[in-house]
């Protein structure tokens, strides 16, 4: 169990999950909290990544930690979404056990699922069949982010859990149209859009300082930035949506991501997602002077066979409930107060045609949703406004 004053370690403080879980710790009372911004320590560096395990030696960490985008980020830069992913994971997860750190809480996303996995996905879709290709290397990477905590488990005998939330949306959200999700990106553009309209060009330049577009900001004159916004389908009181907008989506409030994943940190060990009370009966893998004992026999390292085949340890966070991108785009709409026209082009690609997930184990341990989707499109909106202050 983590005290009060353990030391953790959070991987990505400063992104949408990140910061969430960095304020909930804080709110429970957890003061001992380390970050470093991308600047400060570049998790794809092993011997950055050393070094700072070394100098700052924490009892857990949360690898939050990760190179991520939407549709179009995912098509384009396929080399990196996998390598950097991977360096980040490999990094974080290996100095962590090197260094007998106790609790660690890995962050993947349900796009680890395949394209056609039966509706809704509990744990055990995990590698039943292809994936999704627009997203796959993101995927392959968080898929083996999740094997090489089951594999520490079950080797070294450590603590490492892994979670897999669904699509998030909240505070400190990447409103960034080259790269973002699809919330945040279509709430910006029926903004923008709402604001040609309007002749509001002093609150569009607002917008394109605090978020340039292509390198394009608020300093620019009106026909490069209408030129630019155009690209990414908004106009004069007219946005144009990618897909069709049939597929199905479950969105989970970041800061209702956050209390499931402290939740888990702070209450659940592997022993209690495998149903084996043996397993937290001996020691994770840290002798007695700090150092990590790498021999087998002296810990729960190792395969037992009488355990039978350990897999999918992974854990589903979300709400359970699903809308379509029309859906979405209705209630992001009315929360803008968009009184134009919002069209989609079926040319381009919808992704996953639906990704609702089982979360039938998160519940068994002690955690359901709080936020709904409709008032959470609303506070979003309201975040988004004040970050342009």
């Amino acid at each position: 169990m983590l005290g009060k004053n353990s030391k953790i370690y959070v991987a990505g403080h400063h992104g949408l999950v990140g910061s969430a879980i960095w304020n909930n710790l804080k709110a429970r009372g957890y003061e001992n909290l380390v970050g470093r911004s991308h600047k400060e320590l570049d998790l794809t560096d092993q011997l950055a990544v050393r070094k700072f395990f070394d100098e700052e030696r924490p009892d857990a960490v949360v690898l939050a930690a990760a190179f991520v985008g939407g549709i179009m980020a995912n098509m384009l830069y396929r080399a990196d979404f996998i390598m950097m992913n991977m360096k980040i994971q490999c990094n974080v997860i290996s100095e962590a056990y090197a260094h007998g750190v106790k609790k660690l809480l890995f962050l993947g996303s349900t796009c680890i699922y395949p394209k056609n996995a039966p509706q809704p996905m509990n744990e055990d879709c995990l590698l039943t069949s292809p994936l999704e290709y627009t997203n796959e290397e993101y995927a392959i990477a968080k898929i083996a982010g999740l094997k090489m905590c089951e594999s520490y488990n079950l080797q070294y005998g450590t603590n490492y859990i892994a979670v897999m939330p669904t699509n998030l949306y909240g505070p400190n959200d990447n409103f960034h149209l080259e790269n973002s999700h699809v919330m945040p990106a279509m709430m910006r553009k029926v903004y923008l859009a709402k604001l040609i309209h309007n002749g509001e060009w002093d609150k569009i330049a607002v917008d394109l300082n605090k978020r340039p577009v292509e390198g394009v900001s608020g300093n620019a004159s009106k026909e490069e930035v209408l030129k630019v916004l155009a690209k990414y389908g908004i106009e004069n009181n007219k946005v144009t949506l990618w897909g069709t907008g049939t597929p199905l989506r479950e969105f989970l409030w970041s800061e209702d991501m956050a209390d499931a994943s402290v939740h888990i940190l702070l209450n659940v060990n592997f022993s209690d997602i495998i149903g084996i009370e043996k397993y937290s009966s001996v020691h994770y893998g840290a002798s007695t002077d700090g150092a990590v004992d790498r021999d087998h026999s002296a810990g729960r390292g190792g395969y037992i066979p009488s355990l039978g085949e350990i897999r999918n340890c992974h854990i589903n966070v979300g709400t359970g409930k699903e809308l379509t991108i029309r859906e979405l785009s209705e209630l992001v709409v009315k929360s803008v107060g968009f009184g134009g026209e919002v069209e989609f082009d079926a040319s381009k690609p919808d992704g996953t045609m639906r990704k609702l997930i089982d979360v039938s184990k998160l519940h068994s341990l002690g955690w359901m949703h709080n936020v709904e989707i409709e008032d959470g499109v609303k506070k979003l909106f309201e975040w988004y406004k004040k970050s342009l202050e």
